[in-house]
């Protein structure tokens, strides 16, 4: 199945954003009420407490969801994604450059429109890779519409808290060979209806910033 996201015309509440012009903060309560979009079943998305902290836990049992807000987000303002993460474990085996392999313990993708019809979009999907290195890149198997970024590779990190920053502009340049000023959603996904594998992932402190500077993860 093709796993880019679509926006589907959902309305922003105004609580799921912070009222600074420079940053962008979701919480885990505002992310958990954001829409579903259903690949195949449905991920379990709910809140948890961990280390202390309130975050949302993602729990895949060879399935396929994401929460996903449709929004336009001004990247000459706030051109950086930031995140914390954990994984219980990654996908022994699979090769994730291939449809059968295309599962991932944790990715948060974000998508801009290119025209004015649905399948019209480009995706970068920042992944836990369980068997590429990070660093590397490659195109969704689905689609070209899509291109998959590792950001974490392999289980050196399981277990462990994880604080990502990315330009989102450049990489939508290094990946599409365009820049962008804007994106048009961002998504939360814990996969693994492909290979029919469990993952369970754990997010916070998810936003755009005019800053490069990580999160403070739990």
């Amino acid at each position: 199945m093709i796993k880019p996201l679509i926006p589907v015309g959902v309305l922003l509440l105004a609580s799921s954003l912070s009222l600074a012009a420079d940053e962008l903060s979701f919480s885990a309560e505002t992310i958990m009420a954001w829409p579903t979009r259903s690949f195949e079943g449905e991920t379990e998305y709910r809140l948890v407490e961990r280390d202390d902290t309130r975050v949302l836990q993602a729990r895949a049992r060879q399935q396929a969801s994401a929460k996903y807000l449709e929004k336009e987000v001004d990247l000459d303002r706030t051109p950086y994604l930031h995140w914390c993460w954990q994984v219980s474990g990654i996908h022994q085996g699979l090769d994730e450059t291939t449809k059968a392999g295309d599962d991932y313990p944790a990715r948060i993708y974000v998508v801009r429109k290119t025209g004015i019809l649905p399948w019209q979009v480009q995706s970068v999907n920042y992944v836990w890779a369980s068997n590429q290195p990070a660093g590397s890149d490659w195109p969704n198997a689905f689609t070209s519409r899509a291109r998959l970024l590792a950001l974490q590779g392999g289980k050196s990190r399981v277990g462990q808290w994880v604080a990502e920053v990315r330009d989102v502009r450049e990489d939508f340049e290094t990946l599409f060979g365009e820049r962008t000023r804007h994106i048009d959603g961002v998504a939360v996904m814990s996969d693994g209806d492909n290979a029919g594998v469990d993952a369970t992932a754990w997010y916070t402190h998810l936003g755009f910033s005019a800053s490069d500077d990580p999160p403070e993860c739990p």
